[in-house]
């Protein structure tokens, strides 16, 4: 564990966040992430920068149940000033109880969401000039790994792997992988319109004129997606999620959307869809689309309830409700952004501009 966590914070502080002489780096975590705040403190410390720690006890159920609205809606005002001044901004997320929320009154939640919302645009403006870099990477905890139906020493195992670590040098992977990426980025840059078709699936979006993203490591960690942002009216059709949606702990099972004009039009759940119905509500822009992705990282191959490793998962889509990045060239603005995945492995297919591209999770003439 201790070489390990080492080579995840060296990765973390010089590849993934580009720590540089002098930078500002805010290490944001819960308590029982410290083995690895430890180890990034030193890492930023080699690279000569200034490291502020954030290690925070786990309150948000506290603040939701037992906080006044107007508690529950204040930003603290340390918190603004962060966003302002980090050069780097590093989260570590391992809760230690991933259902500490499941009780909460959804509309709480929803309001804590939009009181948040303008820090997350700032957040993103700085991220979009090229002021703030942002990395956020988990930690293995026995919470996480009974999520994700591992013991402790399997979920340690997974983690590490997904990251690319444990083989030779894996900077030098993850630049083959970046490089992997940039191929598929080029060829989606080309394309108008993509139609994603599977069980319970036919869903069709404009993306020309978007710009795509190749996710290999400098925001995520690990990573290995693609991503871009499609025009705000154009999706059409409906989808069925293969695999739950987890959002702040909340588990809500067989999603299934239909969208017209852009816009969910339809939303039904087997369990959890009150929770669905509430987010969707959360203002203007949660019922439309704000990203569009493909999942590429191989050695991501099984389901964790973890959004940060599933959304990668080699051979998937995912979308995600509400706000979209500014810099794909997206305009939707909410309050939520919340990712569902969507499996491709067997039998999904993909048509660009008419042209089948893709299939069983993965691209044909790439």
């Amino acid at each position: 564990m201790p070489e390990r966590l080492r080579r995840l914070a060296e990765v973390i502080v010089g590849y993934c966040g580009a720590v540089e002489q002098g930078d500002l780096v805010v290490l944001h975590g819960s308590m029982n992430t410290e083995p690895l705040i430890e180890q990034l403190y030193a890492a930023t410390l080699r690279a000569g920068g200034r490291p502020a720690t954030r290690v925070l006890p786990e309150l948000s159920e506290l603040l939701l149940t037992e906080g006044s609205e107007e508690q529950v809606a204040w930003l603290a005002p340390g918190e603004r000033e962060d966003v302002e001044q980090a050069d780097v901004w590093i989260v570590v997320e391992a809760p230690a109880n991933t259902k500490a929320l499941t009780g909460v009154d959804p509309e709480r939640q929803a309001l804590n969401q939009r009181a948040r919302s303008p820090l997350r645009e700032r957040y993103l403006e700085r991220a979009r000039r090229g002021e703030l870099r942002w990395v956020l990477t988990g930690f293995p905890t026995n919470a996480a790994a009974q999520d994700a139906e591992m013991s402790l020493a399997e979920y340690e195992d997974f983690l590490y792997g997904a990251a690319l670590l444990d083989a030779g040098d894996p900077v030098a992977r993850w630049r083959e992988l970046s490089a992997d990426l940039r191929r598929i980025v080029e060829f989606l840059s080309a394309r108008e319109e993509l139609r994603f078709v599977a069980e319970g699936t036919d869903l069709t979006f404009a993306v020309g004129g978007r710009t795509w993203i190749p996710a290999d490591g400098h925001e995520n960690f690990p990573d290995g997606e693609v991503f871009t942002a499609p025009l705000e009216e154009s999706a059409e059709g409906e989808i069925t999620f293969t695999f739950p949606a987890v959002f702040e702990g909340r588990r809500v099972e067989d999603v299934r959307l239909r969208f017209r004009a852009g816009e969910v039009v339809e939303a039904t759940a087997m369990r959890g869809e009150a929770f669905l119905q509430e987010m969707l509500a959360v203002d203007d822009g949660a019922r439309r689309v704000g990203e569009l992705a493909f999942g590429l990282n191989d050695a991501v191959r099984v389901f964790t309830r973890n959004i940060l490793f599933d959304e990668k998962i080699g051979g998937t889509m995912h979308l995600a409700l509400g706000s979209a990045y500014p810099e794909c060239g997206g305009t939707n603005r909410s309050a939520l952004h919340w990712d569902l995945i969507c499996d491709l492995r067997s039998g999904g297919e993909v048509y660009a501009d008419g042209e089948l591209v893709y299939r069983d999770g993965r691209f044909l003439a790439l």
